[in-house]
């Protein structure tokens, strides 16, 4: 599937739920990629963690290459890693449709980060930019056109289960005039995708909110549905 392509399923498809594949049960993965088929999901997070940059560490491209083998779903990786330009080309070769990186891994250097979305989307692939909650938004504007995504960490990178920080709503809103893949990541189910639905985000990464649920096609249209029965941030609260 081209970049092209991508790009409009995402913006056809609103809300986008991606289940993040942290969560899941890599023990039996080929059959959590069969139930998450079956359920409906238009895309698979895949969480990248290098255990420098984070302090947990999860996967590369190994496994992420064999996960392609199970899937034509697209596979969307977060890159929490010190160093993505040194990898990035390992993650392209595994099947990656897109990566996206951290803005605080280039704080030396845009004019770097933005030759590594250029060579994301050279490939072919989807290129996003990840911003830490404690990061704010001016730190990514010169960036905005070398970029595809956009991902608000709503909680801090790393960790699973964290309680969605309120905060990230301002971020939301003020990339809502953009015409950028607005997406949230970090705590992130029934109770607060609305709000960030409301706040303009469009993609929304989801873990124990698909994962803890015994069904997950129910648990997909659940989401859904609560990311737009609410019009404003002030009807959601």
């Amino acid at each position: 599937m081209s970049r092209q392509d991508l790009l409009e399923i995402y913006r056809s498809a609103t809300p986008v739920i991606a289940p993040s594949m942290l969560g899941c049960d890599f023990g039996n993965l080929h059959r959590e990629v069969e139930l998450l088929t079956a359920a409906g999901a238009p895309m698979l997070h895949l969480d990248v963690m290098d255990g420098h940059f984070v302090p947990n560490l999860t996967y590369g491209p190994v496994v992420i290459r064999q996960l392609r083998s199970l899937t034509r779903l697209p596979l969307d990786a977060h890159l929490m890693i010190s160093d993505p330009a040194q990898y990035l080309d390992e993650f392209l070769d595994a099947g990656c449709d897109g990566i996206t990186v951290h803005v605080e891994c280039f704080s030396d250097s845009r004019t770097a980060m933005a030759d590594v979305l250029e060579r994301i989307q050279a490939a072919g692939a989807v290129a996003g930019i990840a911003v830490n909650p404690s990061t704010p938004i001016t730190e990514i504007q010169p960036l905005l056109n070398h970029t595809d995504q956009v991902l608000i960490m709503s909680v801090e990178p790393g960790f699973g289960g964290q309680a969605f920080q309120v905060e990230s709503l301002e971020k939301l809103r003020q990339l809502s005039e953009t015409d950028k893949i607005i997406a949230i990541d970090g705590g992130i189910g029934p109770e607060t995708i609305g709000l960030a639905y409301a706040a303009g985000a469009r993609m929304f990464v989801c873990g124990s909110a698909i994962f803890d649920a015994p069904d997950y096609s129910a648990a997909l249209q659940t989401l859904r549905s609560a990311a737009t029965s609410v019009t404003t941030v002030q009807e959601a609260c």
